[in-house]
């Protein structure tokens, strides 16, 4: 288990108040590990915002690349217009 290590102290307003204290009564866990949850889903760690980069590179659709020797023409002919 972790053990926490700073405190928080946020104001928010009653409707935000209601909402998060329902959903942690629906799911029989405090307004605290609500509020870590929401944290962490927005504000991912390093290594989890590369896996969800490199899911939504994967994920895709294929885009048209053109054959490597006319691609190299192409960068060829802008590196000598001076684009």
């Amino acid at each position: 288990m972790c053990m926490f290590q700073r405190r928080l102290h946020i104001l928010i307003d009653e409707d935000r108040y209601r909402r998060v204290a329902a959903e942690a009564s629906a799911r029989g866990v405090s307004v605290a590990r609500v509020i870590r949850e929401a944290i962490d889903a927005f504000l991912p760690a390093e290594r989890g915002r590369r896996a969800r980069a490199a899911r939504r590179i994967l994920a895709a659709p294929p885009m048209p690349v053109p054959d490597p020797d006319e691609l190299r023409r192409e960068l060829e002919e802008l590196r000598a217009s001076g684009a």
